[in-house]
């Protein structure tokens, strides 16, 4: 060939190359990412023998509870309570679409029967595959089974950092050799346990890890499952906990706000994860939200076009704490009546605020009202006419139109505690609408 004639091959392979990258940054156009955002909620699961004191998952290790005893309470890790299919159905019954279940955590203690390490739950007096009974339980009851894998390994002699949170250091130390050990543990999962929905990566953050082995990581990821999700997390340029990233950055198929509702935003995938509680893993009476923040939380997060990843902590002996049970079942009861409200929805065009948010399918809108001030809600107009409306929490609202904006009247006696649900018919799709704030 000559130096011409190579142009248009060399074109065609950077479109190529161009295209393929404008498809890892835009997963709203593949249909990889289609059942995620039409679950909508998800449940977070961040279990270990770290249950039996009661503090953080990985962080309370050099803290609260000294590094030596940390790592030796897998020892006495016998959960004998633990039974997948009552988590498996726990989710299905609070209206839940996935599960993700913590791998590994930043501690380095593994919840499956993994060949590179003795650190795992087959060496506890429990001696039963976790991952395999909760996998197989997901499966059977139409949960998406995935896994929350750390990154960093504060345990693991070839991981340069160590406990207290990542501030201590190991003196013989070899990351490449940790690499392939965290390559061989993913792959390992996925041919034991695949497929699974999302490998949802954390553990970023630290120096050993770079861009280099991020990008190599998310190959291996997707070469192991094409299918699979991967969260943001997984290369450095997440934004700390509004976990939105980075320009420029590796941002593979979703972003991943902590412990807040993420903002509008409907031109990339996102999905909050937030504990139930005030802590990841099991603590003794530890605050629990109410039924109706645990609700608006989901709401928000639908009407903001994101995804709830909602968090309980298991106890030692196995069980999903009682009444954190009984929550997520309530919150199951009114999705089983207002599922059609956030399930297969977008967010918007009206952005989520203390008012309440709103979310759409096709032409259908609907308003979910949280804070009536003086019995009347204001909205901005729209390019749509409002075609009919129907109070779904039951009872009459009154809606006007005009083209100042849309009011909202609902009586005392058809008001809800927790969320008053009103559908309107639009003579247009409403993804037409542009979003628009609500004063």
């Amino acid at each position: 060939m000559t130096p011409a004639s190579l142009v248009p091959c060399l074109t065609a392979c950077l479109a190529l190359l161009t295209a393929g990258v404008r498809a890892e940054n835009t997963p709203a156009q593949s249909a990889r990412i289609k059942w995620w955002t039409d679950a909508r909620f998800g449940l977070f699961i961040h279990w270990g023998p770290v249950s039996l004191r009661g503090t953080e998952i990985g962080w309370s290790r050099g803290e609260q509870v000294p590094a030596r005893e940390y790592d030796e309470l897998y020892r006495r890790f016998n959960p004998t309570n633990f039974n997948a299919r009552e988590w498996a159905r726990t989710a299905k019954e609070a209206g839940m679409k996935y599960l993700v279940l913590t791998s590994k955590h930043h501690d380095g203690f593994c919840l499956w029967d993994t060949a590179y390490t003795d650190y795992n739950i087959m060496h506890t007096p429990f001696g039963r595959d976790v991952i395999k009974e909760l996998s197989a339980a997901c499966r059977h009851e139409g949960i998406r089974f995935c896994l929350y894998h750390s990154i960093l390994d504060w345990y693991h002699p070839d991981y340069p950092l160590d406990s207290p949170g990542g501030r201590g250091k190991k003196p013989n130390a070899n990351m490449d050799h940790y690499n392939l050990y965290l390559k061989n543990q993913l792959a390992e999962l996925h041919r034991k346990y695949g497929p699974i929905g999302i490998y949802w990566f954390d553990g970023e953050w630290e120096a050993p890890w770079n861009n280099e082995r991020a990008r190599d990581l998310f190959q291996h990821v997707r070469q192991l499952d094409p299918k699979a999700l991967i969260n943001n997390r997984v290369g450095k340029g997440r934004e700390d906990m509004a976990g939105t990233t980075k320009t420029g950055a590796l941002a593979a198929d979703f972003d991943t706000p902590e412990q807040r509702v993420g903002k509008f935003q409907n031109d990339r995938p996102w999905e909050s994860c937030i504990t139930m509680c005030e802590q990841w893993a099991w603590k003794p009476n530890d605050k629990m939200k109410s039924a109706t923040q645990c609700l608006r939380t989901l709401i928000q997060c639908a009407g903001g076009d994101g995804n709830l990843l909602f968090n309980v902590g298991p106890m030692p002996d196995g069980r999903i704490e009682p009444r954190q049970v009984e929550r997520l079942r309530e919150m199951g009861a009114w999705l089983k009546k207002y599922g059609v409200t956030i399930y297969g929805t977008r967010g918007g065009p009206f952005k989520p605020g203390t008012w309440g948010a709103s979310t759409f399918n096709g032409r259908t809108l609907y308003i979910h009202l949280f804070d009536l001030k003086g019995g009347k809600l204001e909205l901005p107009p729209i390019k749509g006419r409002i075609v009919s409306h129907k109070l779904l929490t039951g009872g009459t609202a009154t809606v006007t139109q005009s083209p100042t904006g849309i009011s909202i009247t609902v009586p005392p006696s058809n008001r809800q505690v927790t969320d008053t649900i009103l559908a309107l018919k639009l003579d247009v799709p409403v993804d037409s609408l542009a979003p628009v704030e609500v004063k």
